[in-house]
């Protein structure tokens, strides 16, 4: 039988059985029955018979053929603010890419500093973090302008996947990986499930989280798992080449070859800091951050830094808007209906006589580790995040604290397996590091990650008044 006619009739099974079960006591059946459509697009988006935005678009179509839920409430994600923020911010990559200039931020931090494994390691994810406010894919940020960055510097220093993988292909193409993950936590904008998250967290827990309030709460610990990661895995897997003074030369080399910032690199760069600007002074403007981001994408479009053409043609935000509105759609019907209140009630009494604090703690430790079950971080945000949410503020821990954990988790998580998240495959794929060693440096780290956003983090959201 073929895979995806397989996987398909697993998903329509799951969905039926939970369908047609009793209806839980203090649920009425619109609610169970949203309940088995939506455990049954989850599984659709890990098995993917068909496409994500299919599935997530056949699942809105159901719902609204059952009236279960009002047509107007189930088409209603579609208009979330969140995600047309994060449409926008596709765009902003491709401009980033189209024109080169986030090779071009790469290869200039690199000549500047570049002249050791372990700083050419910094420079990279330095590089990442400049470009992750405006690039919502990960994947696209990793492996569409790192890592053929990465992999060209390998083979300069003749390192290749087998005998020579460890003079330094191995080193860099771990600690750029990792790297990030940790910027992917640090911005509203730096993956698209983040927009999930925020958006989820509002109509779970009442709890609204900006882009500059992301921003805010997650500029302390990113900055210092930022400056810990490529050190911890220098120590954990070092190179065997150590000082790489033909870096610089490398990189100033390919710059050389771009020649001067061209015309579309200036507006995209200009955009970017207006971008920039005006979503980190909404509190004062009150500049909508979407509305920001529209706006600056318009000025590429006017400045001809992109074409129509590129927007049409830019899948991955069309696809985000279907999959993601029909997700936050069916979230909020969920809520709406009171599945997610009856959910959290049940489990929240199960905890009683603990603190929220151990109550929230083992949550987090389960959202963290049931990843390695999952091969997407939009999937596990979809499947988990707002049942763990409600079920922490059930027992007590304070509502933003709560958000924001299984928030960053919710990036961070991406760096466990070597199928965890979309530049994952592709750094892997190039072959430099075994699935052992890449397991094992992605536990280590991903309990370094854990001390620093949540145990530093928090004490820095507290201190800002978060919580």
């Amino acid at each position: 039988m073929n895979k995806n006619l397989r996987n398909g009739m697993i998903v329509l099974a799951v969905g039926a059985v939970i369908w047609f079960l009793p209806v839980p006591a203090g649920l009425k059946a619109p609610a169970w029955q949203l309940f088995a459509i939506f455990v049954a697009t989850i599984l659709g988006f890990i098995l993917q018979p068909l496409p994500i935005g299919a599935i997530a678009l056949i699942s809105v179509g159901l719902t609204g053929l059952f009236n279960i839920v009002t047509p107007a409430d189930i088409l209603s994600g579609f208009g979330n603010t969140t995600i047309w923020l994060i449409v926008s911010a596709f765009l902003f990559a491709k401009g980033f890419v189209k024109t080169g200039l986030g090779r071009r931020i790469a290869y200039k931090i690199m000549a500047a500093i570049g002249d050791s494994s372990l700083k050419m390691a910094y420079a990279m994810v330095l590089s990442d973090l400049i470009i992750a406010p405006a690039t919502p894919s990960n994947t696209a940020r990793g492996g569409g302008i790192l890592y053929p960055i990465v992999r060209s510097l390998s083979s300069a220093f003749n390192s290749e996947p087998g005998e020579t993988s460890r003079k330094i292909g191995s080193y860099l193409m771990k600690s750029t990986f990792q790297g990030n993950c940790i910027t992917s936590a640090m911005f509203l904008t730096a993956v698209a499930p983040n927009s999930l998250v925020a958006a989820l967290a509002l109509q779970t827990a009442k709890v609204q989280i900006s882009w500059g309030t992301w921003a805010l709460a997650g500029i302390v610990p990113g900055l210092i798992a930022l400056a810990l990661a490529p050190y911890i895995i220098y120590k954990l897997y070092p190179p065997e080449i150590t000082n790489t003074p033909e870096a610089k030369i490398i990189a100033r080399r390919e710059v050389e070859k771009m020649g001067p910032m061209s015309y579309g690199e200036k507006v995209v760069a200009g955009t970017f800091i207006i971008a920039l600007i005006l979503w980190s002074t909404s509190a004062y403007t009150k500049i909508d951050a979407t509305i920001a981001a529209i706006v600056c994408v318009g000025i590429m479009l006017v400045g001809k830094a992109i074409e129509w053409q590129d927007v049409l043609e830019e899948k991955g935000a069309w696809d985000t808007l279907v999959w993601m509105g029909a997700l936050i759609s069916l979230a909020g019907a969920l809520t709406k209906l009171g599945l997610i209140g009856w959910f959290a009630k049940i489990v929240g009494a199960s905890l009683v006589g603990y603190s929220w604090s151990i109550a929230l703690g083992v949550l987090l430790l389960v959202y963290m580790y049931s990843h390695y079950a999952f091969a997407s971080l939009s999937a596990h945000v979809t499947a988990m995040y707002a049942a763990f949410l409600a079920v922490a503020v059930a027992a007590g821990a304070p509502p933003f604290l709560t958000a924001m954990s299984l928030g960053v988790i919710s990036a961070l998580f991406g760096g466990l397996t070597h199928y965890a998240t979309g530049p994952a495959p592709i750094f892997f794929g190039s072959g430099y590091i075994p699935q052992g060693t890449w397991w094992k440096i992605g536990f280590i780290m991903s309990i370094v990650n854990l001390i620093i956003f949540i145990g530093i983090g928090s004490m820095w959201w507290k201190f800002l008044g978060l919580w």
